[in-house]
């Protein structure tokens, strides 16, 4: 990223974690282990992309009071957090670790990790309910984005990509089920967030804009996680490498190659860049989708 970029992008991700450290800040005593475990992998790192998507997309579709819809972008991260949590449970991915540090079932006992998931599920969309009470946004939207995250969250995102994901371990899957299994359990959540942005910038007829945006991005950033899971170290990603071939999952690497694969995420992610030119102010964006094409992390 060029410097302004870098420097909007440090700005984004310092307001992001001051904002997801108050959603634990009070730990009553009774209930307490659980909003520590909550915090403990709020608090774990990551690059807050998701929340960064939708303050993006509401400044590019005219919104000006990111401070006022903060805390509805973190909403978002909080679902991402749960999702790892419970990925992590030794009846899913059985993940000892998590960006280098221990998961969260090992850090806390395993039931308490699971409520913590529970907890900040539920969490996100009392903060959504919430913003409508105080008047910061209206009630039609809080509803909009209720549906669109929950739809997110449900048999058609997360959780059905998750469930195709465990029901096909062990056995070779075509390319159309692959892309549905991440369209649900990495791509839905991904556009959530930009559909939400411009939701809450009040553009509704840029949602399909977005959403394009969203499915192309999202396919890039997976077939990425792909290739890293074989070419990256316990170092750049904080989890140890080629766990998908060890657990016999499906990939992107294990079904295109790896030179196929480098190939169709460099497309996707033009593909991506193409919807953009109906924003303004794209710029950081931009360059943005175009780093995530060669991270390291």
């Amino acid at each position: 990223m060029n410097k302004a970029n870098q420097t909007l992008m440090n700005a984004y991700v310092e307001k992001i974690e001051e904002q997801l450290l108050k959603f634990t800040a009070e730990k009553p005593e009774l209930q307490g282990v659980v909003l520590e475990a909550m915090e403990y992998s709020l608090t774990a790192g990551g690059k807050r992309l998701r929340p960064v998507l939708v303050l993006e997309f509401y400044r590019m579709c005219g919104g000006d009071k990111l401070d006022e819809i903060l805390d509805i972008a973190c909403s978002v991260e909080l679902i991402h957090t749960y999702s790892l949590i419970h990925d992590d449970l030794p009846c899913m991915d059985n993940d000892d670790y998590r960006r280098g540090k221990p998961s969260c079932h090992k850090a806390f006992p395993e039931n308490i990790a699971l409520l913590a998931g529970d907890a900040l599920n539920s969490l996100a969309f009392e903060v959504i309910a919430n913003a409508a009470i105080d008047g910061r946004i209206s009630a039609e939207k809080a509803v909009m984005l209720i549906s669109v995250l929950g739809k997110s969250i449900g048999t058609e995102g997360m959780i059905g990509g998750q469930v195709i994901d465990l029901q096909t371990e062990n056995e070779m899957i075509d390319i159309d089920t692959l892309n549905t299994l991440q369209g649900c359990k990495t791509g839905a959540l991904i556009e959530a967030a930009c559909v939400m942005g411009v939701i809450l910038a009040g553009k509704f007829d840029m949602i399909p804009a977005a959403a394009d945006y969203a499915c192309a991005m999202g396919r890039a950033f997976q077939i990425v996680d792909d290739i890293l899971d074989v070419t990256g170290t316990f170092e750049e990603l904080g989890k140890p490498i080629g766990s998908d071939e060890q657990q016999h999952k499906n990939t992107y690497v294990t079904l295109l190659g790896m030179e196929r694969s480098e190939q169709t995420a460099r497309q996707f992610t033009v593909q991506a860049l193409g919807s953009l030119k109906y924003f303004d102010n794209s710029q950081f964006l931009s360059e943005l989708t175009s780093d995530m094409l060669t991270r390291r992390s």
